[in-house]
């Protein structure tokens, strides 16, 4: 008998709480609006708006300059354009070949055998 009463109850409960629920959503009322303490919020915010359009300003402008202006020719660009890399790249290329030859030098042992056809003996592993 007391978990038939206790289910009754909370029946009652929960169609009490959906009635309550239903009659807040389809009044026509508008929401009571709230009171404004100060203005301290509003001035926040706009503070905080004014900072962050500071540093986005000033960082655009210091991209912006440090670019330069829209029609400087690029040195690299130019060096590149002209035929000066290749002839400079061609007279270091031949300096550093000679500079190697000079080097290098070739040990020749005229003590030993030339035999082209002989093999050289391999050890086998067992």
């Amino acid at each position: 008998m007391l978990a038939l009463s206790n289910t009754t109850a909370l029946e009652l409960l929960l169609s009490k709480l959906l009635q309550d629920y239903l009659e807040r959503g389809n009044s026509s009322a508008p929401a009571p609006v709230r009171a404004v303490g100060s203005s301290l919020e509003i001035l926040y915010v706009l503070l905080m708006l004014g900072l962050f359009g500071f540093f986005t300003v000033g960082v655009l402008v210091t991209n912006l300059r440090s670019r330069g202006p829209a029609g400087a020719p690029d040195p690299f660009d130019t060096y590149i354009a002209s035929d000066l890399w290749s002839r400079k790249d061609r007279e270091l290329l031949q300096a550093k070949v000679l500079e190697s030859y000079k080097l290098c030098c070739v040990l020749e042992n005229r003590l030993a055998p030339e035999r082209p056809a002989a093999q050289i003996p391999e050890e086998k592993r067992s």
